[in-house]
């Protein structure tokens, strides 16, 4: 017997500022497990102190071998977005993660629905996403920050975690 598939969509009307944002943590190394494992309770920690902005959190997994865990995240508009990344606890984990990666790989993608994509990709050994397809940059200079590579109007709503000059 067939059924009828029931298909949808959704209006985004209200959400005219969205920011989709995918990120990822690959194990380079065999320390990274530690890493990795780490963080899953820190994040789970920050999404139920629910975040301003932040409309929905998913967890998913990219491959078991070699472990490569990933969330996608929706903001209400990239300020949120931004004001969430520089505060803490985030604030505290990047610093600490650009500092020494403890064997992982880390890379976000954004997209904006007003238009426009961003990413970065710290220690990834192999080529994710864009990385696989586009020439790569030095992530200095304007390209150095989300707000620079996407080329978002405005200044910044907090100081940076790490400056360019600290890596």
């Amino acid at each position: 017997m067939t059924s009828r598939v029931n298909r949808r969509t959704v209006d985004l009307a209200g959400y005219p500022d969205l920011v989709v944002i995918y990120l990822g943590m690959r194990v380079n190394r065999l320390q990274g497990l530690k890493t990795v494992f780490g963080f899953g309770p820190r994040i789970a920690n920050s999404v139920d102190a629910r975040p301003d902005g932040l409309l929905l959190h998913e967890n998913f997994l990219f491959s078991m071998f070699p472990p490569h865990a990933g969330m996608r995240q929706y903001w209400r508009d990239f300020d949120a977005l931004e004001r969430w990344a520089r505060s803490d606890p985030h604030r505290e984990w990047w610093r600490r993660f650009l500092r020494d990666s403890g064997g992982t790989g880390f890379w976000h993608e954004a997209y904006f629905m007003r238009g426009g994509m961003e990413a970065v990709y710290d220690d990834m050994v192999k080529a994710t996403g864009f990385l696989a397809f586009a020439p790569a940059a030095p992530a200095r200079g304007a390209m150095f920050s989300a707000r620079g590579r996407a080329a978002i109007p405005g200044s910044p709503v907090a100081e940076p975690p790490i400056g360019e000059w600290d890596l």
